[in-house]
């Protein structure tokens, strides 16, 4: 990351590196944390705590997530697949933006599978109404994975961990 303008001030020794940002966000979190032990009750960190809880047997295989742009807009991923049933091959399209990843190699490239609610045709316009009063049990893996460049998102919402296998 780059030095952004307005970072020179430093705060406390922190700051003066080329990501005062991230020193900043990261000395607080560390002072909240001797503080208080304060965990969000949906957040990346407790999406993977709770898909590798100790606690095996609770079904957990995946943590769903939304990924933002640079500019803050929730990303859709979309694909095809050929439905052949009863007639002639056809595509059948979908759209989410809900994820599950698959894979990810050293230079940030992800391969990601869209993830859709069995009741669902379309996505609508934004991450809420795909997600709004929709059943977990429902949320299921279509098959259809992207590959998508991680360094081109600036944001991650993880969804609490759900079992779609």
């Amino acid at each position: 990351m780059g030095r952004n303008s307005g970072c020179n001030d430093d705060v406390a020794g922190i700051g003066s590196g080329k990501d005062c940002v991230c020193e900043v966000v990261r000395a607080i979190a560390d002072a909240q944390d001797n503080v208080l032990d304060q965990q969000c009750d949906v957040s990346c960190s407790r999406s993977i705590q709770d898909l590798v809880s100790p606690v095996r047997g609770n079904g957990l295989d995946t943590v769903p997530f939304i990924l933002y742009d640079k500019k803050g807009k929730p990303f859709k991923g979309f694909g095809a697949e050929v439905d052949a049933n009863g007639g002639p091959a056809r595509f059948d399209c979908f759209n989410s933006f809900i994820f599950r990843v698959t894979e990810v190699d050293d230079d940030c490239c992800a391969v990601l599978e869209l993830l859709v609610f069995d009741n669902d045709d379309t996505t609508c316009g934004d991450p809420c109404e795909q997600l709004d009063n929709e059943k977990v049990d429902d949320l299921e893996r279509t098959g259809i994975c992207i590959t998508v460049d991680l360094n081109c998102f600036c944001a991650i919402t993880c969804l609490p961990a759900v079992s779609v296998l």
